[in-house]
């Protein structure tokens, strides 16, 4: 039943993409100067979880690759690599620099100067979830080096850029901003169908079950991928030959909670705290939220950096806020 398992997991980069033409050749012509040798201008990309960002972002840099005989490429998930030391570090595995690297040892310093010093081939730096950052006056460093391109993505910008300083700011504000908005049912019904098409063998499912798992995904290419996998995993389980409505209407809230607990997982150890503190609560106003939270770690964040880490938890519908800022109620999302 399934051909190619690759094709249904979320990170799969397809051979073409489907219904972001406008902003495939937005970043294009952005990344266009690497093409003859230059480094190109910061982009931004923002909007939504699971509107094609990072797939957008890795199918251009793959397509420049083939276009450029030299290039180096690296991709840094800011939410798993949040330190300054773990972000550089992957930066210099993208160009094998980390053989004498010790991560107990090593001076920040010494690895932004190697990176720094590295021959001229141009770099091109995908900064995924760059807001969760906790130094941002990286990117003031990166955006120094002569051959580097960053392509940041961000759920959304203003979380990013209320987080910075003046410096810092002055550079990246005039940076190529690319918003994404979320899919609509038709157009998760044509990125499931290309899906279906590389990853499944014919006849499992029908059009009227790729639609039902499109109408149900949010908006959110994330789930409706889920959705198809959960629902031919099952199917092949059980040793059938298609993939029902009964097998999707399982799926769906299976491949909602395996998304959500993904990114639970993901937390930082101060995100994870306010995630905790509101679960056990059930609702709960954002002073007691942060006293409570400073009771619980011997380094609290300010209180700003803590509404960035509860903006993040709402962008990815782990929680819920209501009402202004003096009257809000956080809760953890049903």
């Amino acid at each position: 039943m399934i051909t190619d398992a690759r094709v249904l997991q979320p990170e799969f980069i397809p051979r073409e993409v489907q219904h972001r033409d406008a902003e495939v050749n937005y970043l294009s012509s952005v990344l266009n100067p690497i093409t003859e040798g230059h480094r190109a201008d910061p982009a931004l990309l923002h909007g939504p979880s699971g509107a094609g960002k990072t797939c957008i972002a890795q199918y251009l840099v793959e397509q420049l690759r083939e276009a450029v005989v030299d290039l180096n490429y690296q991709y840094v998930n800011c939410w798993e690599d949040h330190s300054r030391f773990k972000t550089l570090y992957r930066l210099l595995d993208g160009i094998n620099q980390t053989v004498d690297i010790h991560r107990q040892s090593t001076p920040k310093d010494v690895l932004l100067e190697r990176l720094r010093d590295t021959n001229d081939t141009p770099y091109v730096a995908i900064l995924d979830e760059v807001d969760q950052l906790e130094d941002k006056s990286l990117l003031y460093d990166l955006y120094r080096i002569p051959h580097l391109t960053m392509i940041l993505i961000a759920n959304n910008e203003d979380g990013l850029f209320t987080a910075i300083d003046d410096r810092l700011r002055s550079r990246l504000t005039d940076c190529e901003r690319i918003h994404f908005h979320s899919y609509h049912e038709s157009e998760l019904l044509a990125i499931l169908q290309d899906r279906v098409q590389w990853g499944l063998r014919d006849d499992v499912i029908g059009t009227n079950e790729i639609e039902f798992i499109a109408a149900n995904a949010g908006g959110d290419a994330r789930v409706a991928i889920g959705i198809l996998r959960r629902a031919a995993r099952t199917t092949r389980n059980s040793q059938a030959d298609t993939i029902t409505p009964d097998s999707i209407r399982k799926a769906i809230p299976e491949a909602k909670s395996e998304i959500r607990q993904q990114t639970v997982d993901r937390l930082t150890a101060h995100q994870q705290i306010l995630y905790d503190i509101i679960t056990e609560h059930g609702e709960i106003q954002p002073q007691r939220l942060y006293n409570t939270y400073a009771d619980r770690t011997d380094d609290p964040k300010t209180k700003r950096m803590v509404r960035n880490y509860l903006s993040k938890l709402e962008h990815y519908n782990l929680i819920t806020a209501e009402g202004n800022t003096k009257d809000r109620i956080y809760r953890v999302q049903q």
